[in-house]
């Protein structure tokens, strides 16, 4: 019997348009002779919109954006069945960024009691919030670039004192992010003062919080990593952009970008590498999926930058690619995670019967 597979896409966050190209990306990959799949776009206004099972891969975004019946966010239980002839036996969450990626879905999804793909609440939240991770990071004794983070009101209340402080703790350049985004939406690279103050101000567009990274010269290496209580790495990658830096038009518009699979590494930083990553995901107690990005400077010090608690899967996203050349084809990846989804699921439930 088909497992029924809902694909969860959309949103209201900056990272709308990489959603519907992951959404898409991922119609391609999906064996339809084994899954009926069930399309639930969220628009940027955040209305749901479910449409009927999907026959074919989509051929295009636009046929993703729905236009049925739709509902307001407190009005969704028609999107989500409950009935066990209409059951989902998983929900994909495709959504990046914020309402999507931060814990929020996860959360409605625990509450209703449907197997999701990916991360839960916590790990969803903290790998969202870049300061939170990074003050995880250092109670794992992992290594990174140093940091200051603010947030809007005390930025209003005294520039001048974050402006020293920045320049104070950091050396140029520096990479302006919002706390709370991913996809490269929102960060600028600054060399100087005057560009920090604009940089500052184009990301508070996008959150509260701010966080103002060292630069360092190095190569940006990334590792996937799949698995609930015995994670696995793939090979790594290195990204090679071919401009300053590795931005949202690179990531997702143009492939601007080169993406050397598998890097060229020494053995002893290749397991460096793993051991890093492994952490990282316990750390942050994740479980499915989560791609471990690094810097490795030319003495081959390792530092972490992040992880991403969705990775993109876009046709130039680099997870999928990852775990391609570690010998886990595409349509097997969405497989692996489909199961992990599960197996996390099956786990919680049995929890649930013993403390009944």
């Amino acid at each position: 019997m088909k497992k029924r597979i809902g694909l969860l896409y959309g949103g209201k966050s900056a990272e709308h348009e990489v959603s519907l190209s992951t959404a898409l990306a991922v119609t391609k990959a999906i064996d339809f002779d084994a899954y009926e799949v069930y399309p639930i776009y969220i628009t940027q206004d955040g209305e749901w919109k479910k449409g009927n099972r999907l026959e074919e891969i989509a051929k295009t975004i636009e046929q993703l954006q729905l236009s049925g019946e739709s509902s307001k966010p407190n009005d969704i239980s028609g999107f989500l069945p409950s009935q066990s002839s209409e059951m989902l036996d998983v929900i994909i969450p495709l959504l990046h960024g914020p309402n999507g990626e931060d814990g929020t879905v996860q959360g409605l999804l625990e509450v209703m009691n449907i197997p999701y793909v990916g991360n839960g609440v916590l790990a969803s939240s903290a790998g969202m919030d870049k300061v939170v991770m990074k003050q995880l990071f250092e109670q794992a004794g992992l290594k990174q670039t140093p940091y200051v983070y603010f947030i809007r009101r005390e930025w209003d209340k005294n520039q001048d004192f974050w402006l020293d402080k920045i320049e104070t703790e950091l050396a140029w350049p520096v990479f302006v992010k919002p706390a709370n985004l991913g996809s490269s939406v929102g960060i600028s690279k600054v060399d100087n003062r005057e560009e920090l103050v604009a940089a500052i101000k184009e990301a508070l567009k996008f959150d509260r919080k701010i966080v103002v990274e060292q630069g360092v010269v190095a190569r940006e290496i990334e590792v996937g990593v799949l698995g609930n209580d015995e994670p696995a790495c793939s090979v790594a990658g290195e990204i090679k952009p071919l401009k300053a830096f590795y931005d949202y038009q690179a990531k997702y518009k143009d492939g601007n970008t080169a993406m050397i699979i598998p890097a060229e590494l020494a053995e002893s930083v290749y397991e460096k590498l793993e051991v890093d990553a492994k952490k990282a995901f316990k750390i942050l107690d994740c479980s499915g999926l989560v791609r471990a990005d690094f810097f490795v400077t030319e003495a081959n010090d390792i530092l972490i930058n992040e992880v991403n608690t969705l990775p993109g899967f876009t046709p130039y996203s680099m997870f999928p690619l990852l775990w391609e050349h570690t010998g886990l084809p595409y349509p097997e990846l969405i497989e692996r995670l489909i199961a992990l989804a599960i197996e996390r699921h099956e786990e919680k439930q049995l929890l649930q019967v013993k403390i009944d």
